[in-house]
């Protein structure tokens, strides 16, 4: 809501106003602003009202005894012989809800007072403030309904400046104007007073604010979405390096860092809406999910498709529209749909009444449209059963493929897996962490998957460990020998989903590594299959 929007209002004598909003005293705060621009014209007074302290003039103070009644306020400002602008706080209790009817004797006075407001010598408007909206249907079309939205990055950083000038012990000597644009950018979704209370724990924890404190502005963020019920905020430790190989995937995501900041739009420089990972199995995609809030420092959010369908008519597509909006509260944000194929299997069915193909479509219209910086990651494992509106370009910036791990992408992966685990030196001592234990494990694991790599991993820890004793490399030689690769159980699947991918999609392997692909290959499948994987390069090589 803009002050020249209300203000319009207010002079156009529109008799009764509807402004949701948490931010009680923000919303006060610009009618006293509009007031004080339009006194120079038409001098308006200002009341408020709440139900424990009835009618208030906030100039002089003065309390209307008797007016806590709804009613009885009403017939007051019906009376009011001067010009005024009346705001009543949560007066929508008089209105119903769930478990509750509505106060009748109430609407209808309103509903009697709409005609006196429009046209009594007197110019009097009514405001109602609320944090939810709730409006009987015989006032539909007598309440204008106005948004009041949350505090932009400007008014955030007014405050944090604000509370670094009020609080002059607080050490801010390594926040930079970038940092602090990335705290306050951040902050976006939150409200003034809870911007301000997660800038004031930032404080109070060391006496001190610096981008460090980021995951402080996170953490009042997770509050948010945990109150939605639909949306689940995923803490992550993991970092990029923890992702094995898929260097163009991990360069593009590098490139985009950022890009979200004010320095941006020096380059015109749009945020980035999102990429669609595919592909095989245990390789990585939700990983890199997960790494990738970690790298941006943003929120991370996993919107489950399960949760939205519900068995209340309409209440599916009402879930759909609370996560989108959730997600856009909380932004710059990151919305993970994990395994987006299996919630949109009902959209070309009949059997649900259409109430996936809405839900869908919303979907679409939203990820096209969307101006608010919610990055989206789908992850999909078969790609073959998304709708083609889903992979047109517009909806996502980039479609990746993630293949079978290459020769030097496992040799990543082992390093990872072993570097993590491996701290005790005693259980160590015989499997030295070096580029050659790395190099036989990954050449012993030709067509494992990543999860089958650290699952190899683990498992020789479990032998060592049941006979409590150091770990051995005939212990990764004796559990690889009895593994049976995802490679061999699915062959047929894996080369059909290189096949799409081989016009349709972008390589999350960088051109060195892909390289090895015929060769890593050759031994999967019968002749005719080894053929046609080898033609299959499994997603255009485009380097990063």
């Amino acid at each position: 809501m803009s002050i020249k929007k209300l203000s319009s209002l207010i002079r156009a004598r529109f008799p009764l106003i509807y402004v949701t909003t948490y931010e009680e005293e923000r919303v006060s705060d610009s009618i006293k602003a509009i007031l004080e621009k339009m006194n120079a014209k038409v001098q308006r007074e200002l009341y408020s009202w709440t139900q424990t302290t009835g009618l208030v003039n906030e100039t002089s103070g003065k309390n209307i005894s008797g007016t806590q009644n709804a009613l009885k306020a009403l017939e007051y400002i019906e009376k009011y012989a001067n010009n005024a602008v009346f705001v009543l706080y949560d007066f929508h209790v008089n209105f119903g809800c769930k478990c509750r009817q509505p106060d009748y004797d109430v609407v209808r006075k309103l509903r009697d007072l709409v005609p006196i407001l429009k046209t009594s010598a007197s110019r009097k408007n009514i405001i109602f403030i609320a944090p939810e909206l709730v409006i009987p249907d015989t006032l539909q079309k007598e309440i204008t309904i106005v948004d009041f939205p949350l505090p932009t990055i400007d008014e955030i950083k007014a405050k944090l400046n604000k509370m670094l000038i009020q609080n002059k012990t607080v050490k801010s000597d390594t926040l930079t104007e970038e940092d602090k644009d990335k705290l306050c950018k951040c902050a976006l979704g939150l409200t003034l007073q809870e911007a301000e209370n997660a800038f004031a724990l930032a404080m109070v924890n060391d006496g001190r604010i610096d981008i460090s404190d980021l995951k402080i502005i996170l953490e009042e963020k997770a509050q948010i979405i945990k109150k939605s019920g639909i949306l689940e905020f995923i803490q992550s430790d993991f970092s990029i390096d923890d992702v094995g190989g898929l260097d163009n995937l991990k360069n593009w995501l590098k490139k985009r860092n950022n890009s979200w900041l004010e320095r941006a739009k020096k380059y015109c420089i749009p945020a980035p809406k999102g990429v669609l990972v595919t592909g095989v199995p245990g390789c990585g995609k939700s990983l890199t999910a997960k790494a990738m809030s970690t790298m941006w420092q943003l929120p991370l959010l996993r919107l489950d498709l399960g949760k939205i369908f519900s068995g209340i008519v309409g209440s599916s597509e009402e879930n759909m529209r609370k996560a989108i909006q959730t997600a856009e509260a909380v932004a710059p944000s990151i919305l993970w749909v994990d395994e987006i194929e299996k919630g949109l299997n009902g959209v070309n069915s009949s059997n649900d009444s259409g109430v996936s193909s809405r839900i869908f479509g919303t979907f679409l219209t939203w990820m096209q449209e969307k101006e608010a910086p919610v990055f989206v990651i789908a992850t999909a494992n078969n790609i073959k059963a998304l709708p083609p509106e889903l992979l047109r370009k517009g909806r996502f910036d980039e479609i990746f493929f993630v293949d079978l791990p290459t020769l030097k992408e496992r040799i990543d992966i082992f390093k990872v897996h072993l570097t993590r685990r491996l701290k005790d030196p005693e259980v160590s001592k015989n499997v030295p962490l070096t580029q050659e234990t790395f190099l036989k494990l990954a050449q012993m694991t030709e067509g494992f998957i990543g999860a089958e790599i650290e699952q190899v991993v683990v498992s020789a820890l479990c032998e060592a460990f049941f006979e409590n004793r150091a770990l051995e490399f005939s212990d990764f030689e004796k559990i690889i020998k009895t593994t049976v690769p995802l490679s061999t159980t699915q062959k047929e699947q894996i080369i059909s989903i290189r096949q799409w991918a081989d016009v349709r999609a972008v390589s999350a392997t960088s051109a060195e590594s892909k390289s090895e692909y015929q060769k890593e290959t050759e031994n999967v499948g019968t002749p005719d299959e080894k053929r046609d994987v080898s033609r299959a390069r499994g997603g255009r090589t485009l380097d990063f």
